[in-house]
């Protein structure tokens, strides 16, 4: 299954984190070191839920879809989803029945607060894109 995952293209410490584990214990996993009964079957969820997403929701190029924020300017994407146990927000998501910000509002109502940043991009005076404090 952890294959499977690559084949996808997903990151090792991606899938690590949406499983709970450390990338360490995935290494291990793929050396065929012991894997839990518990830790097959959320190995198996990730990998249903990526096959439904794809499925029934038309998705590409799934490790990709995953990795984007769910909305310009805030970090939050399906991969976050999946990790705080919200596959039904990833469905949501995927499937278009809630818009992204409501996908977030219902992960977390203060997201605009939680993920406000204290920079901005800006264009340097040699034309190539910096970041600073906001208001400097």
């Amino acid at each position: 299954m952890l294959d499977e995952l690559s084949d996808l293209g997903f990151a090792w410490r991606d899938v690590a984190r949406m499983l709970g584990v450390s990338v360490a214990a995935v290494q291990k996993w793929r050396r065929g070191d012991g894997v839990t009964g518990n830790n097959r079957r959320n190995i198996a969820s990730l990998l249903a839920v990526c096959d439904m997403t794809t499925s029934h929701y038309g998705v590409d190029e799934i490790a990709s879809w995953f990795e984007m924020p769910l909305v310009s300017g805030c970090p939050i994407t399906p991969i976050d989803l999946y990790a705080q146990a919200r596959p039904d927000l990833v469905f949501d998501y995927a499937s278009g029945h809630s818009d992204p910000e409501q996908v977030l509002s219902n992960l977390d109502p203060e997201w605009r607060e939680h993920s406000r940043s204290s920079f901005e991009v800006f264009e340097a005076a040699d034309g190539e894109l910096a970041i600073r404090p906001k208001g400097e």
